[in-house]
């Protein structure tokens, strides 16, 4: 049987997946805010993931019209699961999404959820929605799927399509129609897991792995500074060994990484467990902005600069290099830090939107061009520009390039570092 498959949310996730299966036959992509939908309507992802060329190729009914929906009986829901302020998941979009696909479901439709949550959210949560609001019963007249997301922000190697996608239905049959639908087009492979629970612990699971390698690391810089020594040169002398893991210390943001933990946590203290050594990974990462801020000062203060009133520029903003991304940034953690001693910092970035700076964090980027020399440099996001730059950005943003740059990523030749700047890395 032919599916009409509509997608519903047209973000990082969303629009890449939308624009897959519009190659290869006609869908609908559905977003709530309209001037997302009119700028894709012209060519342009705001995102960067989506080449304005591939938009063209692909046969995608852009809409914010929810009576749309009822077009297409193949649904796939691929909204933000952001956390609230006390960390803990707010389900918000996916329920009212959840609602609106409910009041324009057809029978027989299937409906596949792609956005992270813990285990158990899609039919706990998601399939009451979908019933109340459609007057459906899942089950016999519509039947859900859950398919994790593994879109991976500004990575052009591992897409949608050349990465194994793993299926989940809450029946055989629903499951071979999913993996049938989702095979049309991703060409790496197809895993079935047994089970909707399975699935959506393996995703939320991935995450967590990599947060909690990178919280070692995390600590281990904090152990090494200490000590004197160089992080990245201890991190390249253990990873000639085999089976080491090359993992870097840094800001752990992003809609993902610093945030599915939570899902996970919460869901095990909701069934009794205290999830120890995940809480204590997720404490480690979420301090690393303070502990860049509190050594930058601690340099400036050995270097006999003034703290109070110093300008101390911060290079990039979004979550990660080379995407507009600034959800969940963690920059933003050093930014307070510094201003908390009184540092006028100013913050600039080759992708971020001003507008939203302002809006989600009431920051206001300054552009590159019109930064004021400063005492220190907090390389924050090694944006490709940035790089190609080098260390002959630094005779425009230091005071007659000297001063202090520390380079959180540690982005920067060290051998090619002029003498008349100090170098600090994690």
């Amino acid at each position: 049987m032919e599916r009409t498959i509509a997608v519903v949310g047209l973000g990082y996730v969303g629009l890449p997946v939308a624009v897959a299966f519009g190659k290869e036959k006609s869908i609908i992509g559905f977003d709530i805010k309209e001037e997302r939908i009119e700028g894709l309507k012209q060519g342009y992802d705001m995102t960067n993931e989506v080449e304005s060329e591939e938009l063209q190729q692909a046969s995608i009914e852009f809409t914010s019209n929810p009576a749309d929906l009822n077009k297409a009986d193949f649904i796939i829901v691929s909204v933000p699961t952001p956390i609230t302020e006390n960390k803990q998941p707010d389900l918000t979009p996916l329920l009212k999404a959840s609602e609106t696909i409910g009041r324009n479901l057809a029978k027989g439709s299937i409906v596949v959820y792609e956005s992270t949550v813990y285990p158990g959210a899609t039919e706990e949560e998601c399939v009451p929605v979908l019933e109340e609001a459609s007057g459906l019963t899942c089950g016999e007249d519509f039947f859900v799927g859950y398919s994790p997301e593994r879109i991976n922000p500004g990575d052009k190697e591992h897409t949608f399509t050349s990465i194994t996608k793993v299926v989940s239905g809450q029946n055989e049959e629903v499951l071979e129609t999913i993996a049938d639908v989702y095979g049309s087009v991703v060409t790496a492979g197809i895993h079935k897991a047994s089970t909707i629970k399975v699935a959506e612990a393996a995703k939320v699971i991935e995450n967590t792995q990599r947060d909690l390698n990178i919280s070692l690391m995390n600590e281990l810089a904090v152990i090494f500074e200490k000590l004197g020594i160089d992080t990245s040169e201890v991190l390249a002398a253990a990873g000639t060994k085999w089976n080491f893991l090359n993992f870097f210390p840094g800001l752990v943001g992003g809609h993902c990484i610093g945030v599915d933990p939570y899902y996970l946590t919460h869901k095990a203290q909701k069934v009794g467990h205290h999830p120890e050594v995940i809480l204590a990974g997720r404490k480690t990462n979420d301090n690393v902005g303070k502990h860049i801020a509190t050594s930058l000062i601690k340099q400036m203060i050995k270097k006999n600069m003034p703290i109070q009133g110093s300008t101390v520029t911060v290079l990039g903003f979004t979550f990660k290099e080379n995407v507009p991304d600034l959800r969940n940034t963690r920059v933003i953690d050093i930014v307070r830090e510094l201003e908390d001693f009184d540092i006028n910092v100013q913050i600039t970035d080759a992708y971020a939107d001003p507008h939203e700076a302002y809006e989600e964090y009431g920051i206001d980027l300054v552009s590159y061009e019109e930064l004021k020399p400063a005492e220190a440099v907090v390389f924050t996001v090694p944006h490709e520009t940035y790089l190609e730059e080098g260390w002959n950005m630094f005779d425009h943003l230091l005071k007659h390039g000297k001063g202090i740059v520390f380079d959180a990523k540690s982005k920067l030749d060290k051998e090619a570092c002029p003498e008349s700047i100090c170098l600090r890395r994690l």
